[in-house]
């Protein structure tokens, strides 16, 4: 039971408690506040896409050295699919990028 109680703070503290802040009846919304939340968003899709990139590279990168570690005979035959997964895994942090600048540039042409 003791596990479950960070687990239980954290859950509210991420969910219930950002509530209160939206508990004024008249907010002072304006196109400032639309393209700074739009910007903070940008900014957070693209460290995601970047973190998840970052680590799957890493895994990826030490599978494949302890796979020549193992048998060194065959660092050709592993070397050449690694390169490619680490391009592949890097145009999807690229992609992350180039969907979070068209989505934050669409977003600031909708605001008046």
């Amino acid at each position: 039971m003791k596990k479950h109680i960070p687990a239980a703070v954290a859950f509210a503290a991420t969910f219930l408690f950002p509530a209160l802040a939206f508990a004024q009846e008249k907010a002072a919304a304006n196109q400032f506040d639309v393209k700074a939340m739009a910007a903070l968003g940008a900014g957070i899709a693209m460290g995601v896409g970047v973190l998840g990139g970052a680590l799957g590279q890493g895994r990826a990168a030490s599978a494949a050295l302890e796979g020549i570690a193992r048998n060194p005979g065959a660092a050709a035959k592993i070397q050449t699919p690694m390169i490619l997964g680490l391009a592949l895994i890097e145009s999807l942090v690229l992609l992350a990028f180039v969907v979070a600048f068209v989505s934050l540039g669409g977003i600031a042409k909708l605001t008046p």
